[in-house]
């Protein structure tokens, strides 16, 4: 029988490298991340590799993800301990250059590719699995991420401006649609900083799946947000939290808290947007929790008090907290806290944080057949445990032989119990604070960045007052000088003006005047 020759290019790029360990170092991620979707990636973006090289394009790939995950190690490491290069005859380890090289090559293309087509996959079907009253549960919300500090990054990507000077890095503004149950991430854009949280999530609201709830802090309270999502159709609602300032007409009464309300569209937004109408109904609940001083009002497009009791969309808004939950695990858990991300080129940058946000789904995607194993929510699964789990298994799988490789993987998913947390104790609170303030030293910048112009001149300006005072005091010490001759003035009182015009010291010239007296 003839064996089946392979078809497609990634096929063929497989079947070379079949007798090395590096296939089944990433084991737990391939069986998610179809190789097939790789292919396409590459395919669709035109950074297919033509000519054999040690890095191929669909390595790059797997390299990426290894850099979101493995983030204590050097790059040319992480390729060492995933075998992602192609071996040579020499054995020879890859070059930096060459890894960086590659990666130029890839682009940022395909992993946005990928994240796009595995996100609209494994977060819609997970947000429908656990979804509140038929309506599938999403959230909305932007974070921030320091990159590295160069000049190309700082060009592009900007940062905050205040008093005390721009930055210490350059900042780049990250949007999500995070399913919230499972945290898997749905949709999401990267922007510069200067653009905004409106801006970005303008590029998400189509990702919205029908008959979902949407939910949303204050900040994103704006009649072409609001009326944007529901008039896409096939019941997509919404809610957020406003402000008590809001006005708003009451047209009906359900409860004490509980009201049916019509909203006046600005005229801003009308100009705007002349669709938009100039009123739209909704429905305000207002709440006060035991810990705060007012009440809190919210604002749903969910307007069926019976369908929809004003209780459970109290406790479901809270829920929008998992998704600062879920950036907490992308930033202190994934990234450990570092100052900022290793690329320090625009396209390396876009590149790493597609990379980071697809291994975030990934960890995510395995958590939650952990807990469809251990018959427990996803939010009941240690984040943390699961990717210590995932960083040992690839780096054992890089050594091991593959014949031992599934019955470890067996054990190891047989220990569920370890992944699986207490349950939430939901009387807690804890108010929002920081640990650490705002430092009195000065901020530390590249050499070759000269110093702000407001700089030199505030430098120049206190220079200049201080020549100023200079100049006064000296013309009032000669005023002095020429009263006490023409007065005859004491001389211990003409010392006494000199020394508070320069600033000296005037008690041990007291005590010696007063030393000299009692002798006398």
């Amino acid at each position: 029988m003839v064996a089946k020759q392979p078809t497609s290019w990634l096929e063929r790029a497989l079947s070379e490298t079949a007798g090395h360990p590096h296939p089944e170092t990433l084991e737990t991620f391939r069986r998610h991340l179809d190789s097939a979707w790789i292919d396409q990636a590459l395919e669709c973006t035109g950074t297919m590799t033509l000519r054999k090289r040690r890095l191929p394009a669909e390595q790059v790939v797997w390299l990426v993800l290894g850099m979101a995950l493995i983030r204590d190690r050097p790059i040319q490491e992480v390729v060492r301990k995933l075998e992602l290069a192609l071996p040579n005859d020499a054995d020879t380890p890859v070059a930096c250059s060459a890894i960086a090289q590659a990666r130029q090559r890839v682009g940022e293309e395909p992993l946005r590719w990928l994240f796009e087509r595995t996100a609209s996959r494994w977060a819609h079907r997970s947000a429908r699995r656990h979804a509140w009253r038929d309506l599938a549960l999403y959230g909305v919300d932007g974070t921030c991420m320091r990159v590295a500090d160069s000049e190309v990054n700082r060009t592009h990507f900007g940062g905050t401006e205040g008093p005390r000077g721009d930055s210490g890095y350059p900042l780049v503004r990250i949007v999500t649609l995070m399913a919230l149950r499972s945290h898997l991430l749905a949709a999401a854009d990267i922007g510069p900083y200067r653009e905004g949280e409106h801006a970005l999530a303008s590029a998400l609201w189509d990702s919205i799946s029908p008959d979902s709830l949407t939910i949303m802090d204050r900040g994103f309270f704006s009649a072409a947000v609001l009326l944007g999502i529901t008039r896409r159709g096939e019941n997509r609602q919404w809610l957020l939290r406003v402000k008590s300032s809001a006005k708003m007409r009451v047209l009906k009464s359900y409860g004490p808290r509980d009201k049916l309300v019509e909203m006046t569209v600005s005229t801003d937004a009308r100009r705007k947007d002349p669709s938009l109408p100039k009123v739209f109904v909704a429905r305000a609940i207002s709440h006060q929790r035991p810990d705060s001083d007012g009440e809190q009002r919210l604002l749903t497009s969910l307007i069926d008090p019976v369908l929809y009791p004003a209780s459970e969309i109290v406790d479901l808004y809270h829920e929008r907290w998992e998704l600062e939950l879920g950036y907490d695990e992308i930033k202190t858990h994934m990234l450990e806290r570092e100052e900022s991300i290793r690329s320090r080129t625009v396209s390396g940058v876009m590149q790493e944080l597609w990379g980071i946000l697809l291994a975030f789904n990934l960890v995510r995607l395995e958590m939650t057949h952990i807990a469809e194993q251990a018959r427990v929510p996803p939010s009941r699964i240690s984040f943390l445990t699961a990717l210590r789990w995932i960083r040992d298994e690839w780096l054992w799988c890089a050594v091991a032989s593959p014949g031992s490789i599934p019955a470890k993987l067996k054990r190891m998913r047989e220990k569920v119990a370890q992944f699986v947390l207490p349950p939430r104790r939901s009387e807690r609170r804890y108010p929002r604070v920081v640990k650490i303030k705002m430092s009195k030293f000065k901020r530390k910048r590249p050499k070759t960045r000269p110093l702000a112009p407001k700089k030199v001149f505030h430098r120049n300006y206190r220079r200049s007052k201080r020549s100023a005072i200079g100049t006064v005091k000296r013309r009032s010490i000669s005023f002095v000088m020429a009263k006490s001759t023409s007065a005859r003035l004491d001389s211990r009182v003409l010392s006494y003006s000199l020394l508070r015009m320069r600033n000296l010291p005037i008690q041990p010239l007291v005590r010696s005047t007063t030393q000299r007296r009692g002798r006398t």
